[in-house]
């Protein structure tokens, strides 16, 4: 069973090779999980069929962790409650759904929204 997820902010900075990411990466004694939101956010964000294939690589180092049902609701839930009031997005409440019905930490350095949404499940998990 997966103990922690990390959202799309920290597959990036792993992406990009961020010391600080590489070094807390390291330290991790299992491997984390993300959902298919963070999947599909990280290859949209690759700019070639050479940066793809490397998501994919990274990518694939990560358990996917597919939405249930009662997480979509969760996150409708949430849309309608903070979208006017906080500007949530869509796939910030989709991503943190699944943390929040796992009880497991979000990795994330988008510690703004997911706070909100989950509380202190919500983790920045470096500098």
């Amino acid at each position: 069973m997966t103990s922690a997820m990390a959202d799309t902010t920290v597959i990036i900075h792993l992406y990009r090779r961020n010391a600080a990411a590489l070094a807390w990466y390291g330290t991790l004694a299992q491997p984390l999980g993300i959902t298919p939101i963070t999947w599909l956010e990280v290859i949209y964000g690759a700019g070639s069929k050479v940066q793809q294939a490397a998501c994919r690589t990274l990518l694939d180092e990560f358990t996917l962790l597919h939405l249930s049902p009662t997480d979509q609701n969760w996150a409708m839930q949430q849309m309608e409650r903070f979208r006017l009031s906080h500007g949530v997005t869509i796939n910030d409440c989709l991503i943190a759904s699944v943390a929040y019905r796992l009880h497991i930490p979000l990795y994330t350095h988008n510690l703004r929204d997911m706070t909100l949404l989950i509380g202190e499940l919500a983790v920045k998990p470096y500098t």
